[in-house]
């Protein structure tokens, strides 16, 4: 998160051509296996493992004190990956910015990090249906002094806004009308608060669950998070849905996650493994919150 939330689609060129020249001795996939029509799928249940690529921001994941994987999306892998028989997910970190560029180098088999389905996105990698659709917020001083409450009140406050990068809320900021200059991004989380508190911004822009999240961690500090909003661009709201994300050539390992991620909505059982991680009801995806839905834009 550097500058202004990098242009995605120049962030995945750069990295698609660069990954693959230091991951190529750490690729997931069998050659010999994928000439004979295996695949991803038949490899990982045959090995019972898979090898999921995240990025450091809890909730969605992160390894905790005792090195262990985990987070809404890497615990969310487990109880799906289990139902396919494969008992064994092991995570790679990246960036954020990089996780499209290492999925696609094949340095592991599938995105586990809450990433947002968006139409550019869909363009590169094949998404899942979401496993949660959620609201923005503004992270701000108490008493919010410069009346952040919607997602056009930056623009028109001038305020500076730190987002992540790779990220959304970025772009949302600058067709919004907040000024190149005043979006600050920052590589975790943990890092943009630092910049609030040395008042190099104004405001954090994440989702109300990150920002929950944050401030669990600093709770007493003279911070809040605002009430949530959906930003509205082009006249259409930008609900965050986020999912895994697969290669496109993994058409049948697609499908068989999507296939348990529907038993367990439809079993009521989605919530309890994320509920841990701040998500609530409001956050459940509906009938029609499908991965279509959110690649058209």
């Amino acid at each position: 998160m550097t500058s202004s939330r990098r242009d995605f689609l120049r962030t995945t060129v750069l990295l698609s051509a660069a990954v693959p020249l230091v991951a190529a001795g750490c690729s997931t996939t069998d050659p010999d296996t994928e000439k004979a029509g295996g695949g991803t799928l038949a490899r990982a249940t045959k090995d019972k493992k898979i090898v999921v690529g995240f990025a450091p921001e809890p909730p969605y994941g992160f390894k905790d004190k005792s090195g262990k994987l985990t987070g809404e999306a890497p615990e969310l892998a487990r109880a799906v990956f289990k139902e396919l028989g494969i008992d064994n997910v092991e995570g790679v970190q990246v960036d954020f910015g990089g996780l499209v560029g290492g999925l696609k180098a094949k340095r592991f088999d599938v995105i586990a990090a809450g990433m947002f389905i968006t139409p550019e996105r869909c363009a590169e990698v094949a998404f899942a249906d979401p496993e949660y659709v959620a609201k923005s917020a503004f992270l701000v001083p108490k008493g919010n002094p410069k009346g952040l409450l919607k997602a056009e009140d930056p623009g028109k406050k001038g305020a500076k806004v730190g987002v992540l990068t790779g990220a959304v809320e970025g772009g949302y900021a600058e067709k919004l009308g907040v000024k190149k200059d005043d979006i600050k991004t920052f590589d975790s989380p943990a890092n943009a608060f630092e910049g609030l508190k040395a008042k190099r911004i104004d405001a954090i822009w994440l989702t109300r669950i990150s920002l929950a999240d944050l401030m669990s961690k600093h709770q007493g500090e003279a911070y809040e998070v605002t009430e949530p909003f959906v930003p509205v661009i082009g006249g259409k709201e930008q609900f965050g849905a986020g999912a895994f994300a697969f290669r496109k050539g993994d058409a049948d390992l697609l499908k068989a996650f999507n296939d348990q991620l529907t038993k367990l909505k439809q079993a009521n059982g989605l919530l309890p493994i994320i509920q841990p991680f701040g998500f609530s009801q409001a956050e459940i995806p509906g009938p029609g919150d499908t991965s279509a839905k959110f690649c058209a834009g």
